[in-house]
C-alpha cells in the first residue's frame, strides 16, 4: 500500500505545483504574454522556425528531454535506497529541474530563439559565448556517442523493440506531409499510428515479424550505429514539421499511455495484489529494498551518496540537456509565449513523475517476481538484491535497463497482459525514449556547430567593426551550412563510437562501444550545463530588476556539485590521473577550467549588469518582416 500512497501522492503533488509554483513562475517572474512576439512567427521558415500547437509542442519536448535518463538514473540510484532518490526527484524536479528549463525557454523565446550558449556572450560577457558553446559541444558529442549505443544495446535486449520504431519513421513523415500542406487534425492519425505501433509489439516475437526483428538484432553494435547516425543526419537536416514534430508527437503518445498503463497496474497490484504466481495467489505489492543504504550499510564498491546521488539522476530532477531542447528547438517553434508553462515546466513535471514510477519500479515492482542470473524465480527482497546487492551488480546499462522493463512489466501483468508482451512494451518504451534524443541531439549540435564557425570566420576590419570573411576562401565556412555541420556532428560522434572500449582490440563486434570510454563523463558534465544555464537566466533577470534569490541558490548548488563529483573523480587515489586515462582527464580538466574561467567571468560582470540591459539584437530584416506580418496567433 505504501507504493500505491507514494505513486498518488507524487501525482497530486506535481499538479499542484504547476498550478501553483508554475503559474506563478509564468504569471508574476516571467510575465509571460499572449500578446508578445515570438520567434517562430518572426523568423518563421518552415524549417527550424515553425508555429506549431502547444500540443506538438509538449510532445516533442517531453521525448526529447526524457531520453533513458529518467530511467537509467533512477535505476541506479535507488542502489543507495529508495528514499534519498525519491526525495531528490520530488522536490529537484518541482523547485530546480523544471524552473531551469522553463527559464531556458523563456530567454530563448525573447532572444529569438537563440541557444543559451548564444545568449550567453550578451547577457554574461562576449567572452562567454565560445566558452559556453564549446562546453555544449563536448557535451553533445559524447550524448551522440553513446545514446547509439543505448539504442543498440537496447534493441539486441528486446528485439520486438525494432519494428515499432522503424515504423514510426514513415507514418510520422505522411502524417507531418498531411498535417502541414492539408491542414489535418494531427490527433487521429496518431491514434492510428498509435495502434498499428501496438499491434507491432504484440506479434514482434512471432512469425514473420519476430524473425525479421531477431535477424535486426543480431546486427553488430556499430552497424547500428552507423544506421542510426545516417538516420540523424537526414532527420536534422529535414524541416521539423517533416520528421521531427509528428514523430515525436507519436512517440509521447506511445509513451504517456504507457506511463498511463504502468501507474494503472500499480494501483491494481497495489489494491490486489500482483499477477498470480505458481501458487495462484497474487504476491502484495510493498517496497522490498531499504529506504536508506549509507554509512556503513553501503552496498560494496558504491560511490559517496553525496555528490554523487545528484549526478547519477539527472534527468528526473535536473538535466543540463534539457536547456538545449528548450532553447535549441522548443523556442523555435511555439506559436504563443503562454504556452512555454505547460510546454517548459510541464514536460519537467512529467519526466519528474516518470523518474518516480522508475523507482518505484525496481524497488516495488521486482519484488513481485523475477529471475535471477542463474534461471531461478525470485520475489521480494531477494529479488531486489539479485540486481542491487554491489555496485557492480547495479552499474551496467543492461541490469540497469533490465530491473525498470521487469519491474514496470509486472505491474502490466497485474492487469492481465501477458508476461511477453508487458516485456516487449516496456523495451519499446525504453527504445522511443532514447531514439527522440538522438535525432534532437544531433540538430542541436548542428546549431552549436553553426554558431561556432559563424564565430570563428567573423573578424575585425581595421576601424574595429566586424565583417565576415569571404565564404568560398574560408576552410570553415561549409560549417555555417545546416550540411556541413550535420555531417561533422555524425562524423566526430561515429569516430568516438568506432573505437573499442579501454583494454579491448578495435574489431568490429568490439567497435561502436567506444562512447562508454566517455561514460563517466556524463553525468558531471551533464549536470554542469545544468548550472550554466541557471548563470544565464540569473544575469538575464538581474539586468531586469527581477527577484532572483531562489535562481541564484539553485545556480550555486547546480556548479558547486557538478565540479566536486568531477574533481573527485579526477584527483582520488584511484581516480582518472591516477589510472592514467588521458582521454577523461583531459576532457574533465578542460571542462572544469572552462567552468573556473565563465565564474571568473560572471564575477567581473556582476557588479555592473543590474538593471542595465543588454545590447539589443540587431533589427530583423524588412524581408522577414513582410512575411510575417499579422502572423502571431495564440
Amino acid at each position: 500500500m505504501s507504493t500505491l500512497l507514494i505513486a498518488i501522492g507524487a501525482f497530486f503533488l506535481y499538479l499542484i505545483a504547476y498550478h501553483t509554483y508554475g503559474k506563478f513562475l509564468g504569471r508574476k517572474i516571467f510575465k509571460l504574454s499572449s500578446e508578445a512576439e515570438v520567434p517562430s512567427i518572426q523568423l518563421k521558415d518552415d524549417i527550424d522556425f515553425v508555429p506549431t500547437k502547444k500540443s506538438i509542442i509538449f510532445g516533442h519536448h517531453f521525448t526529447s528531454i526524457a531520453g533513458t535518463g529518467p530511467i537509467v538514473g533512477p535505476a541506479l540510484a535507488v542502489v543507495w535506497g529508495w528514499l534519498p532518490a525519491l526525495l531528490w526527484v520530488i522536490f529537484g524536479s518541482i523547485l530546480i529541474g523544471a524552473v531551469h528549463d522553463f527559464g531556458s525557454l523563456v530567454v530563448s523565446m525573447r532572444n529569438r530563439g537563440q541557444t543559451v550558449g548564444d545568449i550567453a556572450g550578451r547577457i554574461l560577457a562576449p567572452r562567454t559565448r565560445i566558452l559556453f558553446l564549446s562546453i555544449l559541444f563536448m557535451a553533445l558529442t559524447i550524448v551522440l556517442a553513446i545514446f547509439g549505443l543505448v539504442i543498440a544495446s537496447v534493441f539486441r535486449m528486446y528485439p520486438a523493440a525494432i519494428s515499432p520504431c522503424l515504423i514510426q519513421i514513415p507514418i510520422a513523415v505522411s502524417i507531418g506531409i498531411l498535417i502541414h500542406r492539408k491542414g489535418a487534425n494531427i490527433l487521429i492519425p496518431s491514434i492510428i499510428a498509435l495502434a498499428i505501433m501496438y499491434l507491432s509489439v504484440f506479434y514482434g516475437n512471432d512469425g514473420a515479424l519476430g524473425k525479421f526483428n531477431s535477424t535486426l538484432a543480431s546486427w553488430s553494435v556499430i552497424t547500428w550505429v552507423i544506421v542510426l547516425l545516417g538516420y540523424c543526419y537526414i532527420a536534422s537536416v529535414l524541416p521539423v514539421w517533416t520528421l521531427l514534430q509528428p514523430r515525436d508527437f507519436i512517440n509521447s503518445m506511445q509513451l504517456l499511455s504507457a506511463i498511463g498503463l504502468v501507474l494503472v497496474g500499480l494501483i491494481v497490484a497495489g489494491i490486489w495484489g500482483g499477477a498470480p504466481i505458481e501458487t495462484s495467489a497474487r504476491p502484495p505489492l510493498e517496497i522490498v529494498a531499504p529506504a536508506t543504504r549509507i554509512g556503513a550499510d553501503s552496498p560494496d564498491g558504491a560511490p559517496w551518496i553525496f555528490p554523487f546521488l545528484f549526478i547519477t539522476i539527472a534527468c528526473g530532477a535536473i538535466s543540463g540537456f534539457h536547456c538545449l531542447v528548450s532553447s535549441g528547438t522548443s523556442s523555435k517553434q511555439l506559436k504563443c509565449e503562454t504556452d512555454a508553462q505547460f510546454v517548459g515546466y510541464g514536460s519537467m513535471l512529467t519526466e519528474g513523475l516518470l523518474a518516480v514510477l522508475v523507482i518505484l519500479a525496481c524497488v516495488s515492482g521486482l519484488g513481485l517476481g523475477t529471475e535471477s542470473s542463474d534461471g531461478s524465480f525470485l520475489t521480494g527482497k531477494a529479488a531486489y538484491l539479485s540486481r542491487y546487492e554491489t555496485w557492480g551488480e547495479a552499474k551496467g546499462l543492461g541490469a540497469k535497463v533490465g530491473a525498470f522493463v521487469d519491474g514496470s512489466a509486472n505491474f502490466l501483468k497485474a492487469l492481465g497482459i501477458a508476461p511477453q508482451f508487458a516485456v516487449a512494451l516496456m523495451g519499446v518504451f525504453v527504445a522511443s525514449f532514447a531514439a527522440t534524443t538522438l535525432d534532437t541531439a544531433c540538430r542541436l549540435q548542428r546549431y552549436v556547430i553553426q554558431e561556432i564557425a559563424s564565430t570563428l570566420y567573423t573578424k575585425r576590419s581595421a576601424t574595429g567593426s566586424k565583417t565576415k570573411i569571404n565564404l568560398s576562401l574560408n576552410p570553415l565556412s561549409w560549417l555555417t551550412n545546416k550540411h556541413g555541420a550535420t555531417i561533422l556532428a555524425v562524423i566526430l560522434a561515429f569516430g568516438v563510437a568506432a573505437s573499442p572500449t579501454t583494454g579491448l582490440e578495435w574489431s568490429w563486434e568490439n567497435a561502436g562501444k567506444g562512447g562508454l570510454n566517455l561514460w563517466p563523463l556524463f553525468g558531471a558534465t551533464n549536470q554542469l550545463l545544468g548550472g550554466l544555464a541557471f548563470l544565464v537566466i540569473l544575469f538575464w533577470m538581474r539586468r531586469r530588476n527581477l527577484p532572483i534569490w531562489f535562481i541564484a541558490l539553485h545556480t550555486m548548488f547546480m556548479l558547486i556539485l557538478p565540479a566536486l563529483a568531477m574533481s573527485i573523480e579526477l584527483f582520488k587515489s584511484s581516480g582518472w590521473l591516477s589510472q592514467q586515462k588521458p582521454l577523461l582527464a583531459t576532457i574533465g580538466l578542460t571542462t572544469l577550467v572552462l567552468e573556473a574561467w565563465m565564474l571568473i567571468e560572471a564575477f567581473i560582470a556582476w557588479p555592473k549588469v543590474k538593471g542595465v540591459l543588454e545590447q539589443s539584437l540587431p533589427p530583423i530584416n524588412s524581408q522577414n518582416e513582410n512575411q510575417n506580418e499579422g502572423g502571431r496567433s495564440c
